[in-house]
């Protein structure tokens, strides 16, 4: 699903963990293994329900893959490192959605971030690099379905606390020891709540936190629910 922005370096590396996140990480850890038969079923769930949306799919991921690779050059598919279980680093895939070259186009992107005033977005809404399929894919959170694939790798789960990268982890040692303790997934907890006025690092850690901390097939359950909604409307994404 497409968020509406990342959390930025900055905002990370000044954000206060609260002593008791470090804390609770020992008893989420301890109820998250009183429900290891929720946890093997939610795997099971992601393998099949994968499988089949990956068959269901094909075709639109054929057309897809055609049409990025006619609009521009570059690979079809753009990936980048994420850190998922156990504090493990993969790389998670996305349909490409920009131009892959250094052009113009890349530069007045350059410019235009610099001139953020608040150093918290690290996307913008008129990217000049996204491409007129990019946009199309964006809009409609295409762009995260070969992230099925990654579900099938065993990196990802269908539902999950937010994908992040390396870095925002690296000054989070309290939050990673809870974060990694269950896969990223590719709608969340953070997908169905408020994206749009939300996108502090601080809602970021309280919505995972509550996720991993009440984690049951029943909250999986009304999170994928909750999603369509949020994809047709395109709350969010661009």
């Amino acid at each position: 699903m497409q968020v509406l922005s990342e959390v930025s370096e900055k905002q990370v590396i000044h954000l206060q963990i609260p002593v008791e996140l470090a804390e609770e990480k020992i008893l989420i850890q301890n109820t998250l293994e009183k429900k290891r038969t929720q946890l093997f079923l939610k795997r099971v769930f992601d393998v099949v329900v994968a499988s089949i949306l990956i068959l269901l799919l094909s075709p639109i991921l054929l057309v897809v893959a055609v049409l990025i690779k006619l609009s521009s050059k570059g690979d079809i598919l753009y990936s980048n490192e994420r850190v998922g279980y156990g504090g493990r680093n993969f790389r998670c895939y996305k349909f490409r959605s920009m131009i892959s070259d250094q052009s113009e186009k890349a530069q007045a992107y350059k410019a235009a971030l610099e001139q953020q005033q608040k150093g918290i977005l690290l996307k913008l809404p008129n990217d000049p690099r996204v491409t007129w399929i990019g946009k199309i894919i964006r809009k409609s959170s295409i762009d995260e379905l070969p992230q099925l694939f990654n579900v099938l790798l065993g990196d990802m789960s269908i539902v999950g606390p937010r994908p992040l990268v390396p870095f925002m982890l690296a000054h989070l040692p309290e939050f990673k020891a809870i974060r990694c303790l269950m896969r990223p997934g590719i709608t969340g907890l953070w997908q169905i709540r408020d994206r749009i006025n939300n996108t502090s690092a601080e809602f970021m850690i309280e919505h995972d936190t509550e996720y991993i901390k009440d984690y049951s097939l029943m909250m999986d359950l009304k999170i994928l629910l909750s999603t369509p909604k949020v994809v047709l409307s395109a709350e969010g994404a661009y």
